[in-house]
């Protein structure tokens, strides 16, 4: 893809558009992330607060890497 047609892309443009291999990668590291900060979260047995402030912050890292790396568009 050119860079003319990059930028005029709409965002679902750029979620459907293909990916680079590398940002592929880091979106399914990001969405692994963001699961076990769920699974942590929402665990049934009391866990200490550290870990639970660290497993929100994974969540959000993991949101944020999996969400940029999605709408990375290959060109």
């Amino acid at each position: 893809m050119k860079q003319q047609e990059i930028d005029r892309l709409s965002l679902m443009g750029r979620a459907n558009a293909p990916t680079p291999a590398l940002f592929v990668k880091l979106r399914n590291i990001g969405l692994v992330l963001a699961a076990i900060s769920g699974a942590l979260l929402t665990s049934p047995v009391a866990l200490p607060a550290v870990v639970t402030t660290i497993a929100g912050y994974i969540g959000v890292a993991g949101t944020v890497a999996s969400a940029i790396s999605q709408l990375t568009v290959k060109g």
